[in-house]
């Protein structure tokens, strides 16, 4: 008898950068993000991505290691491809480490990784953190170019940028956006890499990113960081809990 088989439990990372943004604007240590980390163990998130960046404006370093022993929640480290992050990274041992791009200028990762140009300096990262056990991810463009460099990289996991989709204004831009993010997640299943999607997603364009059935996991944060001022982290993330669900469903 032929079945119809449901799509897997899309997985919830929940990025706490900014609430350490909020703690270091002023100092101190309120808000702490390790609280944040563990409520979002007790309302169902998957796992927390944090990024240490190299001018540490938000999360710091001692708070990888506080996360870590605050939670049982995997720990996705967003880095970028330089010397002191891996020996962090290696330091630290995280259940993943997503390899992002960075400038000091930018206010947040405004597009993907250049892995296909960067193909030289990433490949003996990459090794040195799969050596480690540490799951590598690229955040990277939903293109063909940069999948293939993926892939050539032997990186497990790409997180797809979805900045270009989440920031449409017109309906076809977005819904040609959507596509290429559709196309690129099953292109790279086909081709065992794991696809994550992540960046700009809100309630109000989560739902078309969810039902992609091959994206396994949606790494969000200031989304749900800026809501949690209006109805607290925990009602903001079981929200997006629930939408991400009801488009699995």
């Amino acid at each position: 008898m032929n079945q119809t088989l449901r799509p897997a439990r899309l997985r919830l990372g929940v990025n706490i950068d900014h609430v350490a943004t909020i703690r270091n604007a002023r100092g101190g240590e309120h808000p702490d993000p390790v609280r944040a980390a563990q409520i979002v163990a007790a309302v169902g998130g998957d796992g927390i991505t944090a990024h240490l960046r190299e001018d540490r404006r938000h999360i710091r370093d001692e708070d990888l290691a506080r996360i870590q022993s605050a939670t049982s929640l995997p720990l996705n480290l967003e880095m970028a491809a330089t010397d002191e992050m891996l020996a962090i990274a290696l330091r630290h041992k995280p259940h993943a480490a997503c390899i992002v791009p960075e400038r000091r200028e930018e206010r947040t990762t405004e597009g993907g990784l250049d892995a296909a140009g960067q193909h030289n300096r990433l490949v003996p990262i990459i090794g040195a953190l799969r050596d480690a056990g540490i799951r590598v991810s690229l955040f990277i463009a939903p293109e063909v170019r940069q999948l293939e460099a993926a892939m050539q990289l032997g990186a497990p996991v790409v997180e797809f940028h979805t900045g270009e989709y989440a920031h449409a204004t017109a309906p076809d831009t977005r819904a040609a956006e959507l596509k290429r993010l559709s196309d690129m997640a099953a292109l790279a299943a086909r081709n065992g890499i794991e696809p994550h999607a992540g960046h700009g997603l809100t309630y109000d364009n989560v739902q078309p990113v969810a039902a992609i059935p091959q994206i396994a996991e949606l790494n969000i944060g200031h989304y749900l960081i800026g809501e949690a001022v209006f109805v607290g982290l925990e009602g903001a993330v079981r929200h997006m809990r629930e939408l991400m669900d009801a488009a699995r469903g």
